[in-house]
This record gives structure tokens, sequence and C-alpha cells, in this order.
């Protein structure tokens, strides 16, 4: 099988398709005219209603990645050379994710049964051509890892690693079985696809990171948890111990097994060399892996990690270290996205294994913490505080006109110069709302967003929200307890046909609930998706900060504008909201944001170096305070301008303002959020 070349993908999708799209509609990519490029019809109808889902979002998902690969990924070294090594992982779960999708709306639609209707005309060899020419860069990817160095990183480094691969390895089962030879439209003589080659590989690679991370489960220290590195003081943090958790029942319920016995496991301290108790031979459904989860989850939900919004603070350090003190007891009270959300698969994980649904449960209200905190009422469907463009708060029941971004004509641009002495004249109608502490107007945000000086940690923590998310709530990932066994050592199994009925309808009453509370979610996710949306550029990229998506305007322009239509947020407005949240502590006493500031009390934590493929070490002074890099013509850590101090244009001259310019602008790991919003969208909405 020939695969297509780096900028070939979407082109021979597009060549292969003869569909005619509809009429633009919300949901339109940037060439509303051209056919999707998976050749699926485009529905037009509202997302998730009860008319079925739009086929608009699954090719605007395609074209996301498309953009993606085809912008940031160099085939010839065989990764993302702007993302850093965990980004980079993160990434690769996001491709690979979004191909699973991909196979799952293929094999459910069956390519219209092989009679063509419905299928745009597209063969499952074009569509086939497509999914194996992204895999291919899975594929690469795996010799692009920096592997060895990774191994010698922070825990929740190398967990990323492990979800990564069996994100992996669960597509190639997924797509296998869906180019079977049993599956209705495939072409004969196909026993097995490629891809299942390299299980094997994949496999190998994250059992050797799960043990390497397992080595940072510590109960000298605050009764148990997980240290985040091996290195610099202790600090046990939400995001290392739920990936732990996450990444333990993956391994339960995914791993295939390794008997590989090479190169080595752990040495207990994080440095790479061989254990002198290191397992060899790992099989499938191995309990040390449900063990280390539920240990794990019962050591987090014990920790007070939770503020008074219900949301996961970041972590813990003592305070009495120096003296003999083990409790941890110093809370780090910032909040960020990533950390409300990679608990979800690993409760989803936790029920599948146990079949308890108070998991189920604790995710439920996880999810609506998190929601309630960007400004969004799930009763009534609509953001607690209105403005002039949400038709008083009521627009995710009315379908929200929001268009992509595309920069203006010259008559309606203003320079940098003229953006504040025009104040009165541009200003929008438009006023942001207070932060409600994780977003505003029902929009998901991390708290460098608005500001515009996220680092690139911070670019990727949405994504990671709405990935974990999408997996909570799919339609298709419940399933009942297996054998209806346990994750845990003691295990007992029913004996009578009886309790074996009752068990299954309790089950299904469970799913059913589950279904329900996750369709609730969708307004309020196809808001966030039509922001996101709405920061798009005229290449396709997605900015960071989604809520200025709100504000498009009748031009076109997409979070900016503050001249011409007046309908963009204005760099005045963003100004004053940021002062306005400061005043009202939207940092907490206690919260330093060390993943955008700087890291905290001394620990050293690698950075991306901006413009260059290495990686630098960078200490900041302990205990630091958020800087004011928020304030106009201030500066964060990288030495860049936020807000309006910054070009209004990627060359520096006129154009309609846009937020998503500042700081580090449109990323790689911004790609990735856009991306990871739109496959939510599409997963959740089945649910519907």
């Amino acid at each position: 099988m020939r695969v297509p070349r780096a900028a070939g993908v979407a082109a021979a999708a597009a060549a292969a398709v003869t569909a005619t799209a509809g009429p633009a509609s919300p949901w339109t990519s940037r060439q509303p005219t051209s056919p999707g490029p998976l050749g699926l019809p485009e529905a037009h109808n509202k997302v998730g209603r009860s008319t079925g889902r739009d086929m608009d979002v699954l090719n605007l998902m395609f074209d996301a990645l498309s953009t993606m690969q085809d912008t940031y990924f160099e085939r010839w070294v065989g990764t993302w050379p702007s993302g850093n090594d965990w980004t980079r992982a993160v990434i690769n779960t996001h491709v690979v994710a979004t191909l699973r999708t991909i196979t799952d709306e293929l094999g459910r639609k069956r390519l219209g049964d092989g009679d063509g209707d419905g299928d745009g005309g597209c063969s499952i060899g074009d569509r086939q051509h497509l999914i194996a020419g992204y895999f291919a860069d899975v594929i690469a990817y795996y010799f692009g890892e920096n592997a060895l160095d990774i191994r010698r990183q922070a825990y929740d480094d190398m967990l990323w690693v492990v979800l990564g691969w069996l994100e992996s390895i669960q597509f190639i089962q997924e797509h296998g079985s869906f180019l079977s030879p049993s599956a209705p439209g495939t072409a004969s003589g196909i026993a097995t696809w490629y891809g299942d080659r390299w299980t094997p590989a994949f496999a190998h690679r994250s059992r050797i990171f799960w043990e390497l991370a397992a080595q940072g489960w510590d109960t000298k220290l605050c009764d148990g948890g997980m240290l985040w590195s091996p290195r610099g003081l202790p600090y046990k943090n939400a995001v290392t111990n739920e990936l732990f958790i996450s990444a333990s029942m993956a391994m339960y319920l995914r791993f295939p097994g390794d008997p590989n016995k090479s190169p080595f496991g752990g040495d207990g301290g994080g440095g790479g060399e061989p254990a002198s108790n290191a397992k060899l031979d790992w099989q499938p459904r191995d309990p040390v892996f449900g063990r280390a989860a539920q240990n794990a989850h019962a050591w987090l939900a014990a920790s007070n990690m939770t503020n008074d919004q219900g949301l996961y603070a970041d972590g813990f350090h003592i305070s009495g270290l120096g003296s003999g003190g083990t409790r941890c007891d110093q809370r780090n009270e910032m909040v960020y996205t990533y950390n409300q959300g990679i608990l979800l698969s690993g409760l989803l994980g936790l029920y599948e294994a146990t079949g308890r649904e108070r998991y189920l449960d604790e995710g439920h209200a996880l999810v609506e913490n998190v929601i309630r905190a960007t400004g969004f009422d799930l009763a009534r469907g609509r953001p607690f505080d209105a403005t002039d463009g949400d038709d008083d708060g009521t627009a995710t029941s009315t379908e929200p006109q929001h268009r992509p971004y595309h920069r203006r004509s010259s008559s309606n641009t203003r320079s940098s110069s003229s953006s504040s002495s025009s104040k009165s004249k541009n200003k929008s109608t438009h006023k942001l709302p207070p932060w409600r502490g994780l977003g505003r107007l029902g929009i998901l945000e991390d708290a460098c967003d608005a500001a515009g000086t996220c680092s690139q940690d911070g670019q990727t923590f949405k994504s990671i929200w709405m990935h974990h998310f999408a997996q909570f709530c799919s339609p298709t990932a419940l399933r009942p307890p297996p054998n209806g066994t346990s994750a845990s050592a003691s295990t007992t199994t029913s004996s009578t046909t009886t309790t074996t009925a009752a068990a299954a309808a309790t089950a299904k009453r469970a799913q059913a609930r589950h279904k329900a509370r996750c369709r609730r979610y969708v307004p309020w996710l196809r808001r966030n998706a039509l922001a996101a949306l709405g920061t798009r550029d005229d290449r396709g990229r997605f900015g960071m900060w989604w809520t200025a998506g709100l504000f498009a305007d009748d031009s076109g322009s997409g979070g900016g504008g503050g001249g011409g239509g007046g309908g963009g947020v204005t760099a005045e407005e963003v100004d004053e909201a940021e002062r306005r949240d400061r005043r009202a502590g939207r940092w907490p006493a206690g919260a330093v944001d060390y993943r955008n500031h700087g890291a905290p009390w001394g620990e050293e934590k690698k950075e991306k170096k901006e413009g260059t493929g290495t990686e630098t070490e960078t200490k900041t002074d302990p205990g630091r305070e958020p800087p004011e890099a928020d304030e106009p013509g201030g500066r964060n850590k990288a030495g860049q301008k936020p807000l309006a101090s910054r070009g209004l244009d990627e060359k520096g001259g006129t154009g309609p303002w846009d937020p998503n310019l500042r700081g580090r602008g449109r990323t790689l790991e911004t790609q990735a959020g856009g991306l990871a919003v739109l496959r939510a969208l599409w997963v959740v909405s089945g649910n519907e």
C-alpha cells in the first residue's frame, strides 16, 4: 500500500471524492464548497439533535488533524520539532484517538453497506489510504520519540508515553476488526492488518515506561501517593497521581502482554537501570496494574486535594521536610484544566473493571464542577453571564452563529498604535464577564489564556481535558465488567445464573444513567467547539483562548476585530477584565502558577527553548509568586510581550487585533486543542 506524502493526504482525499457539499453552516470548513476529506455526507443539521450528528464536525475534525500534521510534523525525523518531549507524547495520543474515531464512524456507517449510498463516492481503499497515511506518522514517531531521555525525566512525563502507546494498540485492534474479512464491504483475502505487527513494540514501550513510572509510588511521605519527579524536593501533585490511576487501569484493561525481556526495567530512582526485582514476563490483565490503580485512587480521594469548587488543586509540598516532617500540608492552590480531566478515563476504567457505579458518579461530579466553573448553568443550558452577542445567554439552545477567523481587508484594519487611541470608536459592545474558576461564558479556560501568557505546557492542558472527557463519555467505551471480575487481587465471581443476570441488569441501568448524564453536557461542549472554531486563522490553525472566538463579528473576524463592525473583543476589554479578575482573587492565596511562570520552590524542570529543538534546564526562585506578566506591556518568562504590546498580525504589520497572536501564538499545542474539542463533540454527541 502506498502511503501519501506529507502534504498530500487531505488532497488525495479530495481528489478521490466526488460528493457535493451543501450550503454553508456554522460548522463549515475553511473551503465550504469542497467535499469533506472523508467523503462523508454533510447533514447540515444541528449537531447532536435527534436527527443525527452533523457530518461537518467529523470533516472539520479531520481537517484539524490534517492541518496539524502537515504544518507541524516532520516526517523525515518522525516527530513534531516544535513540541517538547511530553507534549509530543500527548500529540501522538490525539492523532491516534482521532484515527480511532474515524474508524469507529466508518465501521458504524459500513460505507453505506458497500452500495455507494451515503459514502460520497469514496471507496474503502480511499479512506484506508488516508488512515494508513496518518498511522504511518504514528509509526515514524515511535522511532522519533526521545525515549531514552524521557526515561530520566519526571514520572508524569513517563506516564504520557504509556497512555499514548496503549491508545495506539487500541486503534490497531479496532481498525483491524474493521478491515477483517468478516466485515461487510471488506476486500477478500485480507487476513490481518499490517498495523498488528506494531502491537508488540508499542506494548513493550508501554510496559517499560509504566515500570519506570511506578517507582515513583512512595509511602514514606504523606502515607502514599506518586512523587512528581525523582529529583528535587518531593512534590505530590494531582497530575502524576491521576496519570498513574489512568495509565494503570489502561494497562490492566488494554495491555496485551509483553514477553520481551529487553532492555531493562527501573531502579527505584528513575535512572533507567535494571532493577534486581524487575518482572520480566507481563501477561494481560495482570492484577498488579489493577491494584496500583485502586491504591492510587484511594490515596488521591483521601488527600484533600480539591478546593471549595470541587476542583483539583495542583499538589502538595511538605512544610516540615527539613525537620523530619512527612505530612503533605502545603497545598499549591493553582488550578489547571488538565488536572480535572486525566482522572476521568481512570474512573471509567475502574468502573469497567469492578462494576461499581460510584466511580462513574465521581467522574460526573467532577465534570459538573468543571462546567460550573466555566460559568455555564447545566440546568438551564446557558451561561450564568449573558452578553449582547449571546442572546441573553440563551445561545446554546439556538445554535450561535460563530465564524472562522479571517483577516479583514485593508480598509477594515487598524494598526497597533491606533488600537489604543481609537478606544472609544472601536470598542465593542461586549464586556468580558468575571472569571468563574476555569473560564467564563461557558468556555473552558486556563488562567493564562486571557492574559496571553500560556507556556508550552499551558497551551496543552485543555486538549488533555477534552481527550479524557471524550473517553469518559464515549457511547462505545462503556461495557459490562469483564466476566464479573474485579481488578483487585481478592476476586470472586458469581456461580449462579440468577446472580449473573442481576449483575447484568444492574450494569445496564448504570450504563443508561451514565449515557443520560453525558447527554446533558452536549450543549456546553457544542458551545466550546464553536468558540474554538472562531479562533482559526486563514490557514486553519486554532488559537489558545477559545473565549475570544465567541465574539466573531459579521466580517468574519474571530476573537479579534476592535475595528470595523465592532464585533470582536478589544485589547482594552481584555486588560480591564484581567485587572478586575486579579482584584477579585483569580489566583487565591497559596496559588503558584509554575506551569506558566516558572517552577516553584527551586524545583528544576525542563522547558522547551522557543524556536529550537533542544531543551534547557531552568531554575526559578523558591516560593515564587505569579508575576504581573498579565499587565499591559509586561513580559512573561519567555520574554514575550502579552496583550496589545505585541504586533497585531504575525509580521508586525496592520490587521485586526487577534488576541491569539499574543505570547506563543498559534502552535502545535493550540492546534491539538482545537482537534480535541471537535473530537470530543463528535464522540459525546453520540449519546443523543
